[in-house]
């Protein structure tokens, strides 16, 4: 498969960190799903964080926006000591996480979805309602500067593209304040031309500041935006490197175990 990979790549990694995670451990019982992860984003990077299936991203996600506080080590934002006791917490701090599901109504507008929860208003008291022309004109703009041209505001986000729906929930964090923008595998579902719009969209976002955390395990989409790579492997990562200084077959072979991959694919002809 074949995705653009012209786009900006920047000075990024040499600026300070928003978030940085030292020595991260997580323990559920006698399960330890983290061990000893470090990891950081700095403004205008995106930084991918790579693994197969049970590497860990899925707690290290959780860890980072607050669902989980960590059994050891210690998380700064933006320089300052942080324990967030919530995803709440991690939002109001300017952590923002796109998941998989996306947390979006079908049968719902754009506009609506795009709102969820964070309604304008006007009016006082008793006459107070929904502010339906400013949050439509916001919604519309918002997606234009993501380069997604909407039929209309009242538009039902289930008429969305994947990618389309994607860009929804990226411009939605955005607009509310991120700081940081995790986007848990946000191409595993999509074909070409929607994977390809959303690394557009994710490139859009980098550009204007924000440290993007591309989880991901496919290594083609993250070589096409990422500024550094960390590859996670059964909880503890393998080492980070930044582009240029790793090649596509290089981090592959650290997500599928190395040797373990090559004898197999020695045994298969070469067909891995």
């Amino acid at each position: 498969m074949t995705v653009d990979t012209n786009f900006h790549h920047g000075d990024a990694p040499d600026s300070a960190p928003i978030v940085e995670m030292r020595d991260i451990e997580k323990h559920f019982g006698n399960i330890i799903a983290l061990a000893g992860v470090s990891f950081d984003v700095r403004p205008g990077e995106c930084h991918c964080l790579l693994g197969d299936n049970g590497a860990g991203k899925s707690t290290f996600i959780k860890t980072m926006s607050g669902v989980h506080r960590p059994t050891k080590g210690e998380i700064f934002f933006e320089g300052k000591h942080m324990n967030f006791a919530s995803p709440r917490d991690a939002m109001e701090a300017g952590i923002a996480t796109v998941f998989q599901d996306l947390a979006m109504i079908p049968l719902m507008s754009v506009t609506r979805n795009f709102f969820m929860g964070r309604e304008p208003t006007k009016g006082k008291g008793l006459f107070k309602r929904f502010d339906t022309e400013t949050a439509n004109r916001i919604a519309v703009e918002e997606m234009r500067q993501m380069g997604i041209n909407l039929r209309g505001p009242d538009q039902a986000v289930g008429t969305l593209s994947g990618g389309e729906r994607q860009t929804v929930a990226i411009a939605r964090a955005v607009h509310f304040g991120a700081k940081v923008l995790i986007l848990d595998e946000p191409t595993s579902a999509l074909g070409v031309r929607q994977t390809s719009n959303v690394l557009a969209t994710i490139d859009r976002v980098r550009k204007q500041g924000i440290g993007v955390v591309f989880i991901s395990h496919n290594v083609r989409h993250a070589l096409a935006v990422g500024d550094r790579f960390t590859v996670l492997n059964r909880g503890k990562t393998l080492g980070t490197a930044r582009r240029g200084e790793i090649s596509p077959e290089e981090l592959q072979d650290l997500m599928a175990g190395g040797q373990e991959l090559a004898q197999l694919e020695g045994s298969l002809g070469g067909t891995v």
